[in-house]
């Protein structure tokens, strides 16, 4: 997934706001003009739900094909709901979208995740990335907690930390922002190549490794090896220290429940109403 192939003459996007107009997606998709019509309209909003429609004239619809559900059946749909921007990597009926900008491309999640790697990739500012196999959500919300009162946070929506979860959660970094925190989540290997590309995290963290989503893979070395691919560009990262024998390029902060050199050692956790405390 490459996202920065010809791009030759979108320097002047730096220049202004974190905005898009759809012709500034097509060059970045390098996609092609299934359909074109008059409008550029800026593009803020990414759906792949038909039922999530909210502000349909600032909103991009990429149709995903799928075993059960073909998002391309509901291009005429959204249409009537007010949608006139779509992205689709299969053929529609241009005559009943007279008014739409249509653009084609091979695949429409690939797609997605590349303009999103792409508008991470404007952005300098420390992103904390966390994986594991349980307690990412937490640990997020736990982090913006603490740190909201002196970052102005984004972060993951609820547990978004899929294919489609991360895109849509690094499409909400603005200007504004000082501190980014995602999460994400794989069930097979191959997933997490495309989930860093889209994060970059800065700072990593690790939660933990357990037998969820076990199935995809064929050990918990595979696994583990595939989660710790989200810090691979990472300048530093915490987790456990049993762990770190895995991480060759960041610096690391690691905690220890065993008596393992670590650099934070847990002794004791008494779970108390209504906190735990960690000694």
């Amino acid at each position: 997934m490459e996202v920065f192939e010809n791009l030759q003459g979108l320097a002047m996007l730096y220049l202004c706001g974190v905005t898009y107009q759809l012709s500034d997606i097509q060059h970045i998709l390098q996609a092609e003009w299934l359909q074109k019509s008059k409008s550029n309209p800026t593009v803020e909003h990414l759906l792949f739900d038909s039922r999530s429609v909210a502000a349909p004239a600032a909103s991009l619809f990429f149709a995903f094909p799928g075993k059960h559900r073909n998002g391309h059946q509901f291009v005429p749909e959204l249409y009537a709901q007010g949608i006139r921007q779509f992205v689709v990597s299969q053929a529609v009926d241009t005559q009943k979208l007279p008014e739409a900008n249509i653009l084609k491309v091979e695949n429409t999640l690939e797609a997605l995740q590349n303009l999103v790697a792409f508008h991470r990739s404007r952005f300098n500012i420390p992103v904390i990335g966390i994986t594991g196999s349980n307690g990412k959500t937490v640990v997020k919300e736990w982090l913006a907690q603490i740190l909201s009162p002196d970052f102005d946070i984004v972060r993951s929506p609820k547990s978004f930390n899929s294919q489609i979860g991360v895109p849509l959660s690094v499409w909400q970094m603005q200007q504004r922002n000082t501190l980014a925190i995602f999460e994400a989540g794989i069930s097979q290997p191959g997933e997490m190549e495309h989930l860093e590309k889209i994060i970059r995290p800065t700072i990593g963290v690790f939660t933990n490794l357990g037998p969820a989503h076990q199935e995809g893979f064929s050990s918990d070395s595979v696994k583990l090896a595939e989660k710790m691919r989200l810090f691979e560009r990472s300048d530093t990262l915490i987790c456990e220290a049993c762990w770190a024998r895995e991480v060759h390029n960041a610096q690391l902060f690691t905690w220890s429940k065993n008596g393992e050199p670590a650099d934070l050692q847990i002794f004791k956790v008494e779970k108390l109403e209504p906190r735990g405390v960690i000694i």
